[in-house]
């Protein structure tokens, strides 16, 4: 334990500074937290031993759609634009990274593997870079898919010069190189528990204290995920706004010129577009409601009630937590239910291995 001098008028102001920061940093989004490193025993709760249960199985379903999603993706045609398929290819990547990162190194490591090298100072240290590192990138790119649709259905001068192959490479390239840049300081600010063993991870006191650590982490959980919050909802009302005008003035066109029974394809195309961004959009908002509810809670309370304890509704916490975890493997659903040759591909490559099974096994032959 560090010990620190701290002026006695100003204790208290610390000692709440460090239990709010404390709480956010339970966030999944933000590194591991430290109590999750400490080299004892785990004590059994009504939560721990419902995410003992819970993480397991996020983990395979979320592991095995995602890598799924990747190769119809990336080797069939789903009918979707090259942009669009580029960036359903990243953010299933980027989900997959979450799975393994957040969910299999950090929750389940927590859980069930707590005497392993994973808990290696060095190892906790790898942990804690991957863990916001692939959260970030998930998130951000979810923003960037949702402007890329916008700047496809509402400016259609820019669209394309935007909407293209090399500018989707790039964005994604130079936004994967920022987050990881951005979470470089995660790794050095902890150290091992013990001074001759490099075992654990400790956050040393300093990031609770000094106003530099302190800007930082709100830095951190303003990037991710308010400020995307945020963008995403600003970014689907004006695209709606734009294609409710869109749609009335086309219809109103083709109504003079006696085309309302023949099909739209245009509208068609664009419907589909535009059910496939709403669905991700939805999805993400509606699972990180509860993770940006909570961070505001804890932040704004510390605000206006400085001298009182902020209370954490642990429950509430690790509920947030298990719907952020949720959105890094919701998108094939969205995928299967809005994109009918996506849907048929998928069914396919569940099919195939019980075809082959059929075939190599025969059955109901006859009898001797």
């Amino acid at each position: 334990m560090l010990n620190i001098a701290i002026s006695e008028p100003n204790l208290e102001k610390v000692e709440t500074e460090i239990r709010n920061l404390e709480s956010v940093q339970e966030d999944s989004s933000s590194p591991i937290p430290a109590r999750f490193l400490k080299p004892h025993p785990m004590r059994w709760t009504a939560i721990s031993q419902t995410t003992a249960v819970y993480y397991p199985i996020l983990a395979a379903a979320g592991g095995a759609v995602n890598i799924v999603t990747i190769a119809i993706l990336s080797f069939k045609n789903c009918g979707l634009s090259k942009c669009i398929t580029r960036y359903l290819v990243a953010m299933a990547t980027a989900d997959l990274l979450v799975i393994v990162c957040n969910v299999i190194l950090h929750r389940i490591a927590a859980l069930y593997w707590r005497d392993t090298f994973l808990f290696c100072t060095p190892m906790c240290r790898l942990i804690l870079y991957m863990s916001p590192v692939a959260i970030d990138i998930s998130v951000w790119l979810t923003v960037c898919f949702t402007f890329d649709r916008l700047v496809a259905i509402c400016c259609q001068k820019l669209k394309m010069k935007y909407c293209t192959e090399k500018t989707v490479a790039v964005v994604i390239g130079i936004g994967s190189s920022l987050f990881c840049l951005k979470n470089i300081p995660w790794p050095f600010l902890y150290s091992s528990y013990c001074n001759n063993v490099q075992w654990g991870c400790f956050l040393g006191a300093n990031f609770y204290i000094l106003p530099m650590w302190i800007a930082f982490s709100w830095i951190e959980q303003l990037l991710t995920p308010v400020i995307p919050f945020i963008l995403i909802l600003l970014f689907n009302i004006v695209t709606v706004k734009h294609i409710l005008i869109a749609n009335l003035g086309r219809m109103t066109l083709r109504q003079h010129n006696n085309d309302g029974n023949q099909k739209d394809h245009e509208l068609m195309n664009r419907r589909k577009s535009i059910v496939l961004l709403f669905a991700i959009s939805s999805s993400f908002i509606l699972l990180w409601m509860t993770t940006v509810a909570y961070f505001l809670y804890i932040r704004i309370g510390a605000i206006f009630n400085r001298k009182s304890t902020v209370t954490s509704f642990s429950i509430f916490q690790e509920a947030g937590i298990m719907l952020q975890l949720l959105s890094s493997c919701t998108n094939t659903a969205i995928y299967t239910i809005t994109q009918r040759k996506f849907r048929h591909l998928l069914f396919n490559a569940i099919k195939a291995p019980f075809t082959l099974i059929g075939k190599l096994v025969p059955f109901g032959g006859k009898h001797q």
